[in-house]
């Protein structure tokens, strides 16, 4: 099981996002509108020297599909690793539904106490 916290009505947990060249364990919302696994900056790519493979289509929260460079990474939860998509864009990292289930893990969001808890199932 892991927990996160609500970053005002935003709810954050940290992941491990690797690559060959390093790690870096950034805090990503849980993007339940996102449909691809992980989203991170230009500058975490770049520290992490993600390659591009390619451009992909992703819905985000607001609704609107985007068109975005996609890599490859590998991410850790819990000792279990599994390889991720990676897409490449501006804003807050997230973690989407994709991410998740690849993981298989469901998440329990408590507004009320302002935590996200992450368990396998």
């Amino acid at each position: 099981m892991l927990k996160g916290r609500f970053f005002g009505n935003t709810p954050l947990i940290q992941v491990a996002v690797a690559s060959n060249q390093g790690v870096q364990m950034p805090f990503v919302v849980l993007d339940t509108g996102f449909t691809s696994d992980l989203k991170v900056t230009q500058k975490i790519a770049t520290e992490l020297g993600l390659e591009v493979i390619g451009v992909t289509r992703v819905g985000i929260a607001n609704g609107q599909t985007i068109e975005a460079p996609v890599a490859l990474a590998s991410s850790a939860m819990e000792g279990v690793v599994k390889d991720v998509e990676v897409i490449i864009s501006e804003g807050l990292p997230a973690a989407g539904i994709g991410f998740f289930s690849k993981f298989g893990y469901k998440a329990i969001f408590d507004c009320k106490n302002k935590d996200v808890t992450l368990e396998r199932v």
